[in-house]
């Protein structure tokens, strides 16, 4: 297989050389040291390790990272902006939407592309979106308040 050489991860190219059939997870993480997306269950089952490609929710862990060529990826790391927490990110830590927090950046990842796709999102559709991200605490109705209250947020209307 040939080598992947170049990735644009969080809106800066980055150099390294891959073999392109490695999940993309384990180049973002060990290759990269991006850690911010975690290993799961290494089946794409429970979304622990999504990351966003041109804006869609992917499971890193099943992704070749040869699949992803010039694509736009970013990670959990990339949705700061100067220095400031995504909305959904700060909505995540008022909330109180994580405890053990493992699932939290996959969370996150995914509830910022339902944002940027829907910015008025009902509890259904949330819902809906966010099936296959697991949390193994239970924290459901925290995540939910949480997306909910970034999307507010976002709007510019009050937290």
């Amino acid at each position: 297989m040939p080598a992947v050489t170049e990735l644009n991860v969080n809106g800066t190219r980055r150099t390294l050389n891959a073999d392109s059939d490695r999940p993309l997870l384990s180049v973002l993480r060990d290759d990269l040291d991006l850690t911010g997306t975690k290993f799961g269950c290494g089946e794409g089952q429970c979304g622990a390790c999504t990351v966003l490609v041109d804006g869609v929710p992917i499971r890193s862990c099943l992704t070749p990272v040869g699949a992803i060529g010039p694509q736009k990826i970013t990670t959990i790391e990339g949705l700061e902006k100067d220095g400031r927490l995504h909305p959904l990110q700060e909505a995540f830590l008022e909330a109180g939407a994580m405890q053990c927090a493992y699932c939290t950046s996959g969370m996150i990842m995914s509830g910022s592309a339902l944002l940027a796709k829907n910015p008025h999102p009902t509890d259904e559709e949330i819902i809906g979106f966010m099936d296959g991200n697991i949390c193994r605490c239970g924290t459901y109705p925290r995540i939910l308040a949480a997306i909910k209250r970034a999307a507010t947020a976002i709007q510019g209307g009050a937290k």
